[in-house]
């Protein structure tokens, strides 16, 4: 894609990629480091830590992340209220998108395999997330906005439509090594349904409870409440030639609370 910006091809550089595509579909843009003959391409990004539109239609995602909505599994029933911020460790979710992009390198020293859960569907099943909540995580306009030619960004966002964005998928192997799982994440009513439905593979899709009211912000189901950690404040990161860091500063700019060590759709994957 664009190890260009890095100059070799090795596999803690590859780590690094994935790293500032999906810091950048997670807080959005942010400044980048200067490198030498890169320009980079003028793309905005919204990030899913800030409130914004998909296809002319609000999108407010913020309570997912910072224990405002009932919307982690925990392995009980129904789902909890958790503060993601609170979270400093992102790798799983970088070596999560590594795998689904195959990056040649991956598996080596300096970017390890993804052994996280195996089913994306049992990690988001508390979150009845419906199709705009779905597209506002858009990884393909964090790739472009870093230079990948639309050819790719296009082929990113078909295979991760084709994964995770059907309602009732039959089982698929989004990690080979994990073999298939039911994977779909897309489960609320307005979802498409796929051509090759097991709905009775999957539960009911049902609103995430309220948590905390002032985080959750007016979404959930209020009937239902449970308990969120405090918020922490997490600084922003700096994209540089070889690796992604967080400065002490907070996001302020961003209008969130900063960079959490995971990031929507996939991160859920570390909850359990």
């Amino acid at each position: 894609m664009f190890l260009a910006l890095l100059q070799n091809n090795t596999a803690a550089n590859q780590a690094t990629l994935l790293a500032l595509v999906v810091n950048t579909a997670v807080i959005g843009n942010y400044t980048k480091s200067t490198i030498p003959g890169v320009i980079f391409p003028d793309v905005p990004v919204s990030g899913i830590l800030n409130n914004g539109t998909y296809n002319e239609t609000a999108v407010n995602s913020p309570p997912y992340f910072d224990g405002g909505l009932a919307s982690s599994n925990r392995g009980g029933s129904s789902g909890v209220g958790v503060n993601f911020l609170d979270d400093v460790s992102s790798s799983h979710l970088y070596q999560f998108f590594g795998t689904l992009l195959g990056c040649s390198e991956q598996g080596t020293m300096g970017f390890s395999s993804y052994e996280g859960h195996p089913s994306m569907y049992n990690v988001h099943k508390f979150m009845d997330l419906d199709p705009f909540e779905i597209g506002y995580f858009q990884v393909g306009l964090s790739a472009a906005s870093f230079g990948v030619a639309e050819e790719d960004t296009t082929a990113v966002g078909m295979a991760l439509t084709s994964l995770f964005d059907y309602r009732c998928a039959p089982p698929k192997a989004a990690v080979p090594a994990q073999g298939p799982q039911l994977q779909s994440i897309c489960i609320a009513d307005t979802c498409p349904i796929s051509p090759n439905a097991t709905c009775n593979s999957y539960g009911s899709a049902v609103e995430p409870g309220v948590a905390n009211a002032t985080l959750a912000m007016g979404q959930g189901n209020s009937s239902s409440t449970a308990n969120a950690s405090s918020v922490a404040s997490i600084g922003t990161p700096t994209a540089t030639a070889g690796l992604v860091s967080l400065t002490s500063s907070a996001a302020a700019n961003k209008g969130g609370a900063g960079l959490p060590a995971v990031g929507a759709i996939m991160v859920f994957a570390f909850t359990l």
